[in-house]
């Protein structure tokens, strides 16, 4: 029992070597020699530092950067989608520490969760994943609860096994956050765009949420892509819930209240990452200045704010701009820094590592902060 009450009282999400190899060249920037890149505005400026992961595309080959935390060790902990690696752990330096998992192919989300001082992961798998073919096959998904070193703790499986989903209805979920007394919230990102909340041990408690389906516009997540707990508020922790399809973020009481909804415009931003006041996110897809936009095409970057204002948009788009108290579209730089801003990671230093997704199977770019 007190194991249990110390988990409670300092349970929260954790901010969170090999050669390097010719080809996880980056191909996207190119810059004249002995040029730094700086990329951001205001007081939220980085360095560009592209070739910070030392890696191996042999021994830990990529497809997709998915998301990334940094655990108590200092150690950045990273997942993916490639059939011969799912995690790979980082120092900070760049170089590949450990890496494990071939049972995630559809590995998305990544959660650390420190349990009265031991730290657990908490992976989403998608259910999408490269085939033999090479091309991405729709499976359900689920969640794990494993050690850091991947031994599986639990597993969540599709809700239609407890009744709370019919018959056909998919369940792929993207992403998952836990909550001040251990209660598991889950983002169904790619089925049905619901959130599912269930305690300590996995067992359900309740969903909100879905797409197009739910009348009621304060609960409809039209891709219910990431999923945080807001801490920020003192005493009084709230779900947020990306709505990427909105370009928004939507909260939540812990019981699944709707509060309110901070919209976005030209930003389908992924999960909302905390640190201290600041609120981090990649945007994986932005319309262009000119024409439409085009999911296969790289318009992503990644944006930071203070409360509910946008103050940077690094690496690689215009400066925020608010006109009467309301924000403009931002729109990705013309020389493209990066493709698809997937996930932001945060250290202790305030710098940046950024997961890209469809990048040309490259590991995570670091921003230094200046």
């Amino acid at each position: 029992m007190s194991s249990r009450r110390n988990f409670i009282k300092k349970t929260g999400l954790a901010g969170a070597a090999l050669t390097a190899m010719p080809s996880f060249g980056f191909h996207i920037m190119r810059k004249p020699k002995g040029k730094e890149v700086i990329l951001g505005h205001g007081d939220y400026q980085y360095k560009l530092i592209k070739d910070w992961a030392k890696m191996s595309a042999i021994e830990t080959p990529l497809l997709n950067c998915h998301e990334m935390q940094m655990d108590s060790k200092g150690r950045l902990v990273m997942i993916g989608d490639h059939p011969k690696n799912n995690v790979i752990i980082f120092d900070k330096s760049g170089n590949v520490i450990d890496s494990w998992g071939t049972a995630y192919p559809g590995g998305h989300g990544l959660t650390i969760s420190d349990e009265g001082g031991e730290e657990f992961l908490f992976l989403a798998d998608s259910g999408w994943f490269l085939n033999k073919q090479g091309g991405w096959t729709k499976h359900n998904g689920r969640i794990s609860k494993t050690t850091m070193d991947g031994r599986v703790v639990f597993d969540i499986g599709h809700p239609i096994t407890i009744g709370i989903y019919k018959p056909g209805e998919s369940f792929c979920p993207t992403e998952t956050a836990i909550g001040p007394n251990g209660d598991i919230y889950v983002a169904d990102g790619y089925g049905m765009s619901r959130i599912i909340q269930y305690d300590y041990n996995g067992r359900y408690i309740r969903h909100w949420g879905g797409g197009s389906d739910n009348p009621d516009k304060n609960y409809q997540i039209m891709s219910a892509h990431g999923v945080a707990i807001d801490y920020r508020e003192k005493g009084n922790p709230m779900v947020v819930v990306t709505s990427r399809n909105q370009a928004s973020f939507k909260w939540f009481t812990l019981d699944g209240k709707y509060i309110k909804t901070l919209h976005l415009p030209n930003m389908q931003v992924c999960r909302p990452v905390f640190d201290d006041t600041n609120l981090y996110a990649g945007v994986c897809w932005s319309q262009p200045e000119v024409g439409k936009t085009d999911w296969k095409q790289p318009t992503g970057f990644v944006t930071i704010l203070e409360g509910d204002k946008v103050v940077s948009n690094p690496p690689g788009a215009t400066a925020p701009i608010y006109v009467n108290g309301e924000l403009q579209k931002s729109y990705q730089l013309t020389d493209r820094p990066i493709s698809h801003g997937h996930d932001v990671c945060v250290d202790n230093d305030k710098n940046l590592y950024i997961c890209q997704w469809r990048a040309d199977k490259t590991p995570p770019l670091k921003l230094e902060r200046i």
